[in-house]
């Protein structure tokens, strides 16, 4: 049926696609949230404190 070099041949594309989409998943669940609520957070304080800065000179 298989020849033992196309057999590793299979092995190494199915690790290679469970690699991908495990990564894929964990990019999509936790590492792009905590980037864009991180950024967010970040831009709302900055947008804070010049809102504090700004009614301090007047």
């Amino acid at each position: 049926m298989f020849e033992f070099d196309q057999y590793l041949g299979f092995l190494a594309f199915i690790t290679i696609l469970t690699i991908g989409f495990w990564l894929m998943i964990f990019l999509l669940t936790f590492v792009i949230p905590y980037w864009l609520f991180g950024s967010a957070i970040e831009a709302f304080n900055e947008w804070r404190e010049s809102r504090k800065s700004n009614k301090l000179k007047s």
